[in-house]
């Protein structure tokens, strides 16, 4: 990997300044990507904007910025973007500072800004050795998320039309989904989510992003994003909180079995939110689908549970009619719990260990 050091004025950091909104933000003569489209809008309180400023103004160093090259010999900031654009949005005149615009200065004072040297750490090497990197320098101030600086690496046709769906406030995925995902489309989270629900067993987001890289659409990852949303609604049509979060896309084999009952889901899901034995509420959905009551956390037998049924048994192993001490026992269920047995002293034994994994495994 080639990691150069540059000192890029202001002057030529502005030079064709624009800002499209959603469609992004440009400088550097066109060649410098300050803020891919529909990535992250400007943060920056007027304070801190304000702090570029007079930084600059008084000859002080900024903070060293990072960018990556392109495939095509063009840049994209990695590290750097509110500063630059703090700098860029007061040469254009679109913000004062001590009531001064930068079109009131005299003409001196607009060159010591113009002229003011930046330093730029610019990166090029393999997608592999600049997110590693990325990860490295990323340790400061409002951290990027792990899918934007995926985003930088992979840049291509194919990360610019996915963030067209899944990196808007109110997108197309935030409109689709926003009951279901948790997190930011502006911070990646919904496409990081759409290609954790669609990648390949064993396949890593990264591996799937390279595949995909210069794909010219990120079509089929937005059709599978809304095939699973729909299908969600239609075997759990009545929305409930817990449901956010869920992973949906793992489960979207499951989901897929066209011998669902909604009615009957729908009056397990009921039963099961007023189960006081479930501690996790959010896993009620792929514990019906799946059957694996690990999702639910169902609640312990307390010890004050387990030390009454061992006092009664006398220590003697339900099964194997060996004594044992407590510590090598477990509590068990007398009648299942997915059979309506409780979580009370009434329904609550002790076996030892070996018999209580026989019986688990059967």
């Amino acid at each position: 990997m080639k990691i150069d050091l540059h000192e890029i004025t202001v002057r030529d950091l502005v030079e064709g300044y624009h800002d499209d909104g959603e469609g992004g933000v440009r400088g550097y003569g066109g060649k410098l990507d300050i803020r891919p489209p529909f990535q992250r809008e400007f943060v920056y309180k007027d304070k801190q904007r304000d702090a570029v400023i007079e930084t600059i103004n008084k000859g002080f160093p900024l903070n060293v910025m990072y960018w990556t090259v392109r495939q095509d010999g063009t840049y994209e900031v990695i590290d750097g973007q509110q500063r630059t654009i703090s700098a860029a949005q007061y040469v254009e005149g679109d913000y004062s500072l001590d009531g001064l615009y930068f079109f009131n200065l005299q003409d001196d004072q607009k060159e010591r800004i113009l002229d003011y040297e930046l330093q730029v750490y610019v990166c090029d090497g393999t997608d592999s050795e600049k997110l590693a990197w990325f990860r490295v320098i990323n340790i400061a101030g409002e951290k990027l998320t792990d899918q934007e600086l995926r985003n930088a690496v992979y840049a291509g046709p194919w990360v610019s039309d996915a963030k067209r769906y899944f990196s808007r406030p109110q997108g197309p995925a935030y409109a689709v989904g926003n009951k279901y995902v948790r997190g930011s489309p502006i911070r990646q989270e919904y496409l990081e989510t759409a290609i954790q629900w669609l990648k390949d067993e064993g396949q890593t987001v990264e591996d799937y992003m390279g595949a995909h890289q210069h794909d010219p659409t990120a079509t089929t990852l937005w059709n599978h994003f809304q095939s699973v949303i729909n299908r969600v609604e239609a075997v759990f049509p009545k929305y409930r909180n817990p449901m956010k979060g869920v992973d949906w896309g793992g489960l979207y084999g499951c989901l897929q079995d066209e011998s669902l009952d909604p009615e009957r889901l729908e009056a397990e899901v009921a039963r099961l939110m007023i189960d006081d034995d479930v501690t996790k509420q959010a896993g009620i959905y792929p514990y019906l689908l799946t059957g694996e009551e690990k999702h639910l956390n169902i609640r312990a037998f307390t010890p004050a549970m387990k030390q009454k049924a061992f006092e009664i048994q006398k220590g003697i192993c339900k099964v194997c009619a060996e004594a044992f001490e407590i510590a090598a026992m477990e509590a068990d269920h007398i009648t299942p719990w997915a059979e309506g047995g409780k979580i009370n002293e009434q329904n609550c034994q002790m076996l030892c260990k070996p018999c209580n994994r026989r019986k688990s495994n059967k």
